[in-house]
C-alpha cells in the first residue's frame, strides 16, 4: 500500500515546459546543419577527405566540429531531453556521448599531426592550436573526474553533492572554449588558403563566414538552453528515497536535479 502512495505522489512524470522541445529542436537544426555546412566546404574548396595523402588536414575540422562541438553540446543537452527516465540511464548517455566525441576528437588530433609531420610543418605555434590543445586536455580530465565520481561506483554522496556545480560549470565553459577554438581555427584556414583573396568576397569566404555563424548560433542556443532554470531536470521520486549505499551503482547521484 506504502509503495502505491509513493508512485500517486512522487511517480507522476513532470511535464515538459511548452517551448522547450521546439529550441531543442532548433538547436538540432544549427548542429545538422553545421555539419553538413563543414562537410560542404571541405568537400567543394579542400578537396574532401583522404587519409594518408594531403587531403588527411580536412578530417582534422571535420572531426573537430563533429566532435567537440556537435556531441559534446548534446551531451550537455541530455538532461533537458531526457526529463523523466531513469537517472542512472541518462548518466550513461550522457557519458556515452561524450566518450564517442572524445574519440572522434582524438582522431582530429591524429590527422593534424600527421599532417604536419609529412609535410614539415611546426606544431603548436598558433594560439587556435594552444587552444585545441587546451581544449582537448581539459575536455578529457572533465570526463575521467566526472567518471569517478558519478558513473564509477564508491564516491562519497557527499562529496558528489560538492563537485557536481563545478562539474556543470566547467562542462559548460569547456563547451563555448571549443566553439571559440573552433572559430579560431576556421579563420586561420581562410588566412592561410586565400590570403588577400579572402578580402575580395570569395564564394569560399563567404560559406565559411556563414560557417562561422552557425557554429556560434548552435553554441548560443545550447548555453541558453542550459541556462534555463526552469527547464532543468526536475527531481524523480526515486532520487528523493535514495540511501546513501555507496558500494553499488545507483541511480541518481543526488536527489538534485543537474
Amino acid at each position: 500500500m506504502s509503495s502505491i502512495c509513493l508512485s500517486m505522489e512522487g511517480g507522476a512524470a513532470a511535464s515538459t515546459p511548452a517551448a522547450l522541445p521546439y529550441y531543442v529542436a532548433f538547436s538540432q537544426l544549427l548542429g545538422l546543419t553545421l555539419v553538413a555546412m563543414t562537410g560542404a566546404w571541405l568537400g567543394l574548396y579542400r578537396g574532401g577527405i583522404a587519409w594518408e595523402s594531403d587531403l588527411q588536414f580536412n578530417a582534422h575540422p571535420l572531426c573537430m566540429v563533429i566532435g567537440l562541438v556537435f556531441l559534446q553540446g548534446d551531451a550537455l543537452l541530455v538532461y533537458r531531453v531526457f526529463r523523466n527516465e531513469a537517472k542512472r540511464t541518462t548518466k550513461v548517455l550522457h557519458g556515452l556521448l561524450h566518450v564517442f566525441a572524445l574519440v572522434i576528437a582524438l582522431v582530429g588530433l591524429v590527422a593534424v599531426f600527421g599532417y604536419h609531420r609529412r609535410k614539415g610543418y611546426a606544431d603548436l605555434y598558433s594560439l587556435h592550436s594552444w587552444c585545441g590543445i587546451l581544449v582537448f586536455v581539459l575536455y578529457f580530465v572533465q570526463w575521467l573526474v566526472g567518471f569517478s565520481f558519478f558513473l564509477f561506483p564508491g564516491a562519497p554522496f557527499s562529496l558528489r553533492s560538492r563537485y557536481r556545480p563545478q562539474h556543470v560549470f566547467f562542462g559548460a565553459t569547456i563547451f563555448l572554449l571549443s566553439v571559440g577554438t573552433a572559430l579560431l581555427g576556421l579563420k586561420e584556414a581562410l588566412l592561410f588558403n586565400l590570403g588577400d583573396k579572402y578580402s575580395a568576397f570569395e564564394p569560399e569566404g563567404v560559406l565559411a563566414n556563414v560557417l562561422g555563424l552557425l557554429l556560434a548560433c548552435f553554441g548560443g542556443a545550447v548555453l541558453y538552453i542550459l541556462t534555463r532554470a526552469d527547464w532543468k531536470r526536475p527531481s524523480q521520486a526515486e532520487e528523493q528515497a535514495l540511501s546513501m549505499d555507496f558500494k553499488t551503482l545507483t541511480e541518481g547521484d543526488s536527489p538534485g536535479s543537474q
